[in-house]
């Protein structure tokens, strides 16, 4: 019998199907799928998990240079599964590894086959590759099994090792030196730490950005009963004293004075992968973490390929008309996929090429209604898809130079000639500017002239989109792990996505303390420099033993430089997590109302004055609280905003008693 070992429940029930007439049978509360002379049992990702001795548990007692060298030891999560395992793996002559063929999950495999081994030392190990769970592509894989490939592993296992040494390490150091333990504890990472740095970067260059008013002149013009606008040749006017010059020109009329018109191509964009997909999916108002787990969701119905890949250039191996066939059966697609179907196909490349999986595409019809994120999801592969084989757009464009009273202004003029790709891709738009034909001499009236103000702007917050983009450009953890990465930081209320992320002052706080004394972690070379060194651990350069022992050596030397500083990073860390907490003045005595936590963790807000005031009010458990510095007007009790990941921002009364608490409280006993 072979023993067959997939990544999670959905992908081993299809493969199963695909393999055979399953029997699901339940070993404990794992269900097994067992067939002839196979039995596949499903795994819940990773079944060890690497952790220190229970010796190193407590935070205050445990020294934390020898934290760094403690012993990791990988801990069985999921029993059940580890008893299904050694149960099949005592009668079975083989063990297939048909987990997602990437880093993590060739971990993943070995976690298996290291369980499966303690009932059948020599088991011999069989490995499938495949990159969507279709019919052919899995019996493929099936005929076709390779080695296992044990550096891979060992790559992924020096990454997670790595990570569980820093960022136990920092997180315990900075947590003590801020005093903040229990479920307020203050995290730090090897990657979250540089990512949320150039967060905190970008906010400050925004608070320290002091606007300059500048001006827009204009001049409205007509030919014939066509009326367009021209603006002034330089965009932005910082000499209040011309533009009011330029305003105040008055009608007329102006000559054109030069026409050129060009004519360019937009080339169809490259094939997804797994960053330029969350890049995209972000645009339409899915976080990274959300895009990813429905693409999974996806791939596991067999409908996408494997949605976790660097590679932008579709092999040679991949039947495209196939898969246009398979879209031919979707309506939005008919007319795009007989058209293409017709035709030579010349697919777009990117710089990335890959020999793990392919570009992230469609692989065929959904066989069941979707839901509406997956649906929306499933369209933006598909388009894509369907776009990276379309032909270029072809757009005119026309610049017009007139000449009002001796002074230069531009029009343009934009069209589109050929849709091409745009037909089907809307998420890049062209958009066309009309304006009326022009030729040079000729003179079109002018009506009125004027000069808007404005003032400059800093730059944007980060948003998903570009957060992710510059993560992948600094080497900033993997494309699998970056969503989760920021995810992480929302949870710890390290960061808020209000227009692009916002972080708050637990944030600055964490990073000031840190560039000032340890500015390697907020750094990205560092963490780049042991991803490198991970990656030559998969490339078979290095063992993982030696790479991990290579970053604990780093670590020491970040950890005697705070340790040196630990007094002055502790108080200015108190001092500015301090503010935070702080909602404005006790009504009662005049003393700071601040954030505190009851025994049981649930947050309300005390008077510092305590014991001698014992005045509190109660907090909702969900959001960041922001004190405000007005009164309710009902009864003169401090109010505050609460700040929402997800769902509208909201101010609230914090007296329990008052009046704008009565509908709420009716609701509530009504429940």
């Amino acid at each position: 019998m072979d023993l067959v070992i997939a990544e999670k429940h959905n992908a081993a029930k299809r493969i199963a199907e695909i393999l055979g007439k399953p029997k699901q049978v339940k070993k404990g509360r794992v269900k097994c799928y067992e067939l002839d002379d196979k039995v596949v049992v499903p795994l819940r990702g990773h079944v060890k998990n690497p952790d220190f001795p229970k010796d190193y548990n407590n935070w205050r007692s445990t020294d934390l240079i020898e934290l760094i060298d403690a012993p990791i030891q990988y801990q069985d999560t999921r029993r059940s599964i580890s008893n299904a395992i050694k149960h099949y793996a005592k009668k079975s002559d083989t063990l297939t590894i048909a987990t997602d063929y990437d880093r993590e999950g060739e971990s993943i495999g070995k976690e298996a086959i290291q369980i499966a081994r303690e009932k059948r030392p020599e088991i011999p190990i069989k490995r499938t590759k495949f990159s969507s769970l279709t019919n052919e592509d899995v019996k493929k894989a099936f005929e076709n099994p390779s080695d296992f490939d044990w550096s891979l592993a060992d790559s992924a296992d020096a990454r997670r090792e790595i990570d569980l040494i820093w960022g136990a390490t920092l997180t315990r150091y900075i947590s003590l030196a801020g005093r903040r333990l229990g479920k307020s504890f203050l995290s730090v990472g090897r990657v979250q730490t540089p990512t949320l740095a150039e967060i905190v970067k970008r906010e400050k260059e925004r608070k320290k950005f002091e606007p300059k008013p500048y001006w827009k002149p204009w001049i409205n013009c007509q030919k014939n009963e066509q009326k367009f606008k021209a603006d002034y040749k330089k965009k932005k006017v910082f000499d209040k004293e011309k533009a009011e010059e330029l305003k105040n020109l008055g009608p007329g009329e102006a000559t054109v004075k030069n026409v050129k018109t060009t004519k360019y191509s937009r080339n169809p964009p490259t094939p997804f992968n797994t960053t330029s997909f969350l890049r995209e999916a972000s645009n339409i108002g899915y976080s990274p973490s959300t895009a990813l787990s429905i693409a999974e969701s996806l791939y596991q119905d067999g409908i996408i390929s494997y949605p976790r890949t660097d590679n932008t250039q579709y092999p040679k191996s991949l039947d495209l008309k196939e898969i246009l066939k398979q879209l031919n059966g979707i309506d939005r697609y008919k007319k795009y996929s007989q058209n293409l179907l017709k035709k030579k196909l010349k697919p777009t490349k990117g710089k990335k090429k890959t020999k793990d999986h392919p570009p992230i595409h469609p692989v065929k019809k959904p066989s069941k209604e979707l839901s509406n994120p997956q649906w929306r999801i499933y369209k933006l592969i598909a388009d894509r898809f369907i776009a990276t084989l379309s032909e270029k757009s072809v757009i005119q464009t026309t610049k017009t130079k007139l000449d009002h009273k001796g002074h230069e202004y531009q029009t343009k003029r934009r069209k589109i000639l050929k849709k091409g790709w745009q037909s089907i891709y809307p998420y890049k738009k062209t958009k066309e500017i009309e304006t009326p034909k022009l030729e040079e001499g000729e003179q079109v009236k002018v009506n009125k002239t004027g000069a808007d103000k404005k003032k400059t702007k800093p730059r944007p917050r980060y948003s998903p989109n570009k957060i992710i983009k510059y993560m992948s450009d600094k080497n900033l953890g993997t494309k699998s792990t970056r969503p989760a990465i920021l995810k992480k930081l929302a949870s710890r209320k390290y960061i808020y996505n209000q227009k692009g992320y916002k972080p708050s002052e637990v944030a600055f706080a964490v990073i000031d303390s840190l560039e000032k004394y340890a500015e390697e972690i907020t750094e990205p070379k560092m963490t780049a420099k042991l991803s490198e060194e991970i990656d030559k651990v998969k490339e078979g350069k290095k063992q993982k033993e030696e790479v991990v022992h290579e970053s604990r050596k780093m670590l020491k030397q970040i950890m005697k430089e705070l340790q040196k500083n630990k007094k002055d990073i502790s108080k200015e860390l108190r001092k500015t997590l301090k503010k935070e907490d702080l909602i404005g003045k006790c009504p009662e005595c005049g003393e700071e109302l601040t954030i505190r936590r009851s025994r049981r963790g649930k947050r309300f807000v005390g008077c510092s004055g305590y014991p001698k005031c014992t005045n509190t009010y109660p907090l909702p458990q969900g959001g960041k609280v922001k004190g405000l510095d007005e009164k309710c007007e009902e009864c003169g009790s401090p109010k505050v905003k609460i700040i929402k990941q997800r769902g509208r921002n909201y101010e609230m009364c914090l007296s329990y008693d008052c009046s704008t608490k009565d509908s709420w409280k009716n609701s509530k006993e009504k429940n």
